[in-house]
């Protein structure tokens, strides 16, 4: 069963644009691209980095560490390193509220 969290507002992210944030104690990378928003794990699946520092380009995201790509849609990763896809997450706006859904 999915339950629905709201993770922010849609005026905090940009085209083209992530931010980090915490949904259900859960570190979340929420993207904005032309097609809609999106949301993965923060965390590599590599090492220990961040991917809303990192660079959104083409659909995907760069880990800021080892310059790995990870397709933002589906988690795949496209080059680099890790042998292990990003997990993916629903989401959902209502009005100005984008949601991401944890089961």
């Amino acid at each position: 069963m999915t339950t629905w969290h709201k993770a922010a507002e849609t005026s905090a992210l940009a085209d083209k644009d992530v931010i980090g944030v915490e949904v259900d104690g859960v570190e979340i990378a929420l993207f904005r691209l032309e097609d809609g928003y999106f949301a993965t794990a923060n965390i590599c699946t590599h090492q220990f980095a961040f991917l809303s520092e990192g660079y959104v380009d083409k659909g995907c995201v760069e880990c800021p560490l080892h310059q790995a790509f990870f397709d933002i849609r589906t988690g795949a990763v496209v080059e680099g390193p890790p042998e292990e896809p990003l997990k993916t997450f629903p989401v959902k706006v209502e009005g100005t509220d984008i949601f991401v859904g944890m089961s």
